[in-house]
């Protein structure tokens, strides 16, 4: 692996700061050092960034890359086990296909990193993961797995499972089969050692209830989201709320509880009675109030190399540009929990980054070159 020295760069850190001439020094895969007038050891490849700008690898937290894949119909659609509504045993890793054309257009977008979940239509759905978007082999593109356990509320759960003539058909019966899920892993857990067999459904929650992963919920409407928090209250666990479509209406209480949010996605059309008051001001209330929020694309319900239109989008509707950058890396890192190994440009994080050669909130700019792990990704 060459160490390589980008100078003369405008750095958007992805902390807020921006950084006039500077060189960037990347070894072993890593930032090692951020520098003005640096001298560039001989044996480090140098970029010429003069005029150039870097930005962090963009994060998208809430995809379905590799597991619906583009094109191709029923077989590539592996994101909703809908045989039962809740499926907690499942892994999105088991489902992903790293070659599925979704990756190369993140790449292409200056995407390094997403977040792949189960889809919505169970109240449970199963395990997450999150990788960074090259590699050929699921396993070795892992940052973090499992991230998440993704449930769901409102329209999509009622509609798979009701029409079928089983529970949930209604919210109550969303909220009660989430509750009763919980309270089963609770008794999994509390018979310890007594347990002979064991349950795959119950491990995986039991991760829920222990805090080492968050419950990841998709809610659309305010009061849908006001019964995540609840739940989250009752069951003390950690929580993020997946689209917040309503958010804006009830940002302040959502600020004290301590959550963090994915917001969108917000190109879509109106396709359900819950995104009716869908809007670019949901994610600028949320930030005013103080809430950790993440832009997303919900790919492929958005096309993941318009992550970075969305953000232009929320900056026309109030959010500084350092604020829109944040979204998609540093809030994005945090949202994930690996802001120890992404979402800006400091020493000892992965060497994740984008040198495009204009203002990349301008559409006109496009990407030159993307960086992962410190190499540079051709197409």
């Amino acid at each position: 692996m060459k160490n390589v020295a980008i100078k003369g760069a405008t750095i958007y850190d992805g902390n807020g700061q921006v950084l006039h001439n500077q060189t960037i020094f990347v070894e072993n895969g890593k930032f090692s050092s951020i520098a003005e007038n640096a001298t560039i050891p001989a044996d480090y490849d140098v970029i010429d960034a003069n005029r150039k700008i870097v930005t962090p690898g963009l994060i998208d937290v809430h995809t379905h890359l590799g597991v619906s894949e583009e094109g191709v119909g029923n077989e590539g659609a592996d994101f909703n086990e809908t045989s039962d509504p809740v499926t907690p045993e499942v892994r999105a890793i088991d489902g992903i296909n790293p070659l599925e054309q979704g990756f190369g257009d993140a790449r292409k977008a200056g995407i390094t990193t997403v977040q792949v979940m189960p889809g919505s239509a169970n109240v449970i759905g199963g395990e997450m993961v999150v990788l960074k978007t090259v590699g050929t082999i699921v396993d070795e593109m892992v940052i973090k797995s499992p991230s998440g356990m993704k449930a769901a509320t409102g329209e999509n759960p009622k509609r798979f499972h009701g029409e079928k003539g089983r529970m949930p058909s209604t919210r109550m019966g969303v909220a009660a089969t989430i509750r009763r899920k919980l309270i089963e892993a609770q008794n999994y857990i509390n018979r310890g050692e007594v347990n002979t067999d064991r349950k795959l459904d119950m491990e995986n929650l039991a991760k829920v209830l222990k805090k080492e992963i968050p419950l990841r919920v998709h809610a659309h409407r305010a009061d849908d989201i006001a019964t995540v928090l609840r739940i989250k209250r009752e069951f003390d666990i950690d929580v993020t709320i997946e689209h917040c479509t309503e958010g804006h209406k009830i940002a302040d209480f959502i600020a004290t509880q301590g959550v963090r949010v994915s917001s969108g996605p917000t190109m879509s059309t109106r396709s359900k009675v819950e995104l009716k008051d869908k809007g670019w001001h949901t994610i600028k209330a949320l930030t005013d109030a103080g809430v950790n929020c993440s832009i997303t694309t919900d790919h492929p319900v958005v096309g993941i190399e318009y992550l970075r239109a969305s953000a232009i989008y929320t900056i026309k509707y109030g959010l500084t540009e350092q604020q829109a950058l944040q979204a998609i890396t540093l809030n994005a890192a945090k949202h994930l929990g690996i802001d120890d190994r992404v979402g800006s440009i400091e020493t000892g994080k992965d060497a994740d980054f984008v040198i495009w050669n204009g203002n990349p909130f301008d559409l006109r700019s496009e990407v030159e070159q993307v960086y992962i792990n410190g190499q540079a990704i051709s197409e």
